[in-house]
């Protein structure tokens, strides 16, 4: 493992300078482990991410981690996740504790041009994506397309698994796009699918008797079983499991009826669930660590160790669904591109993905201040051209914009 001590590093440096969500991390995936490292070319990349896409949890943390998987196996696919999550999950937890201690306008201003950086990055990887995948009419009609109906259902978490089947069953409508192409086949881990299959159902059996018989602490339990069904199920990453977690931790537990058969079922104020659905906008790393400080405050009301274990069972009931089912079904998919009609649908497919760039770049503009003749208007416009010509012209990797861009924030 020493030889592959570089590419971890550059993981860690990824993961404490990763904004933007999703799609911002492909971005700076792509800036790290295509353009700088070269761990991955750009058309592997893709791949990866547009197979994530369809597959529940969490697409970034997934991505990375077939990127460790390609360059060392499972061993290094799973240290590439560790360390990828480790930071923010670290994080989120400790904030769990110091929550009133926490100046939130400090945070915002030291932290608001990482939204218009992120921005930047978005144009950077749709720019590169869409000169590397929109090369004919087919595919300039998908990733267009793509961009508008998601920018019209951008937080339906079915739009992006159904867009890039409609996408792959459109380019196979030509037989003559792409020819076949022998695929070396990958031996498929069956025991990933059966422990994530062991564990969801000893998960629920566990939790549903502990409820039923009412058991002394358990809701850690409980906690790991609500936790460990969101990474098994949610689709559209951070936008989707955060509602999902708040009608679970917030909503459900007030309900009269839970009240009266469940007062003992695991909940979170209001107020401090609020708290960490907007700190993990300031964070870098996975959205998905936001489960950590969930985790945390679900158990504040114990001691220190009590509060711990909550931290550390968010964290790992999160992202063990997404490690497990995405080196199970890579294989898969991989060995599947060995006949034609996947290999053509992989056009379409990265076409989608340029539509998912395209539109993930317009929907966090919205949210940021362009319009109109004012200092921070032209500062926020300042920063997204700024990122994306360092980006496509420069070589500076990405934790030197980060950082920038936090020394922007402190002065300005």
């Amino acid at each position: 493992m020493f030889r592959h001590i570089p590419f971890l590093k550059a993981v860690f440096l990824h993961s404490i300078t990763a904004f933007g969500g999703p799609q911002g991390h492909y971005a700076m995936m792509l800036k790290t482990f295509v353009n700088g490292r070269r761990d991955v070319t750009e058309d592997e990349l893709m791949d990866y991410n547009a197979f994530c896409q369809l597959l529940p949890g969490a697409s970034s943390t997934q991505t990375l981690t077939l990127i460790g998987y390609k360059r060392g196996g499972v061993p290094l696919a799973v240290l590439t996740l560790i360390i990828w999550m480790l930071p923010a999950c670290c994080l989120m937890g400790a904030f769990s504790f110091f929550l009133q201690y926490i100046d939130q306008r400090a945070v915002k201003t030291i932290f608001k041009f990482i939204a218009p950086m992120s921005v930047g990055f978005l144009a950077f990887a749709a720019i590169k994506a869409f000169k590397h995948s929109v090369h004919n009419t087919i595919t300039w009609v998908i990733a267009i397309f793509s961009t508008v109906i998601l920018l019209l259902l951008f937080t339906k978490p079915w739009i992006i698994p159904v867009l890039i089947l409609v996408g792959g069953f459109v380019t196979n409508l030509s037989d003559k796009r792409i020819p076949e192409k022998d695929v070396a086949r990958q031996k498929i881990k069956w025991w990933n699918i059966w422990l994530f299959g062991i564990i969801f159902i000893l998960a629920g059996l566990l939790s549903e008797t502990a409820r039923k018989h009412d058991w002394p602490n358990r809701r850690p339990i409980n906690l790991f079983e609500n936790t460990y069904r969101f990474g098994s199920f949610v689709f559209g990453g951070g936008n989707v499991l955060i509602p999902m977690m708040y009608e679970q931790f917030v909503m459900r537990p007030e309900s009269r009826t839970v009240v009266q058969k469940n007062p003992n079922v695991v909940k979170i104020n209001r107020d401090d669930f609020y708290m960490g659905a907007g700190m993990i906008r300031a964070i870098p790393g996975p959205v998905f660590s936001v489960s950590s400080f969930m985790g945390g405050t679900a158990m504040k009301d114990g001691n220190a160790s009590w509060q711990i274990l909550g931290c550390v069972i968010g964290s790992i009931a999160i992202f063990l669904p997404s490690a497990l089912l995405v080196l199970f079904f890579f294989p898969i998919w991989h060995n599947l591109k060995r006949y034609v009609v996947v290999y053509r649908a992989t056009e379409g497919i990265n076409a989608v993905v340029v539509g998912i760039l395209l539109a993930a770049t317009f929907y966090m503009m919205k949210d940021i201040t362009i319009i109109g003749l004012k200092m921070v208007s032209f500062m926020n416009i300042s920063v997204i051209v700024g990122t994306t010509v360092l980006l496509l012209y420069s070589k500076p990797p990405s934790p030197i914009i980060v950082m920038l861009c936090l020394l922007l924030g402190w002065i300005v």
